[in-house]
């Protein structure tokens, strides 16, 4: 699902963002609720909320986060969780370009820029996302991957 998104977003490189597990929902800009996940736009970036086979809430926040020193882990794994981020020149052909009209997908394309865009994808077994900054020509891409659910 292709969203035009009406608000400025708060990160404006990827030295901006941080990772979180647990914090609480932040204010979205759109969300697309599935069976046990849900993939949020912020302005900020991203949160994705899934539920554990235990029935417990989780949260998984990549954004740029007042009061926390902004960084992005390479990776991080725990029981039933891995997460892993890469930061590289943004691509000529953006990655996410196909998956508008992925039902499981959720691309927010920010005011300005055609490639200022934060986009979500539910997989298997987890998500991958995507945040482009055009301005300093950078792409993070991160996976995460869910153990049992």
């Amino acid at each position: 699902m292709l969203v035009r998104l009406d608000t400025p977003y708060a990160d404006t490189t990827a030295g901006d963002l941080s990772f979180a597990l647990g914090l609480p929902e932040l204010p979205a800009l759109h969300v697309l609720r599935l069976p046990g996940l849900e993939l949020r736009l912020l302005g900020a970036s991203h949160q994705v909320i899934w539920t554990t086979v235990d029935g417990e809430r989780c949260v998984e926040t990549v954004a740029c986060l007042p009061g926390r020193d902004p960084r992005l882990p390479p990776a991080v794994d725990s029981p039933g969780y891995a997460f892993s981020s890469t930061v590289e020149p943004l691509p000529g052909v953006p990655p996410w370009r196909e998956l508008a009209a992925d039902p499981r997908a959720l691309v927010g394309v920010f005011p300005g820029d055609p490639n200022a865009v934060t986009a979500l994808r539910a997989q298997e077994s987890g998500w991958c996302t995507w945040h482009a900054y055009p301005q300093t020509g950078e792409l993070v891409t991160t996976r995460t991957r869910l153990g049992e659910r």
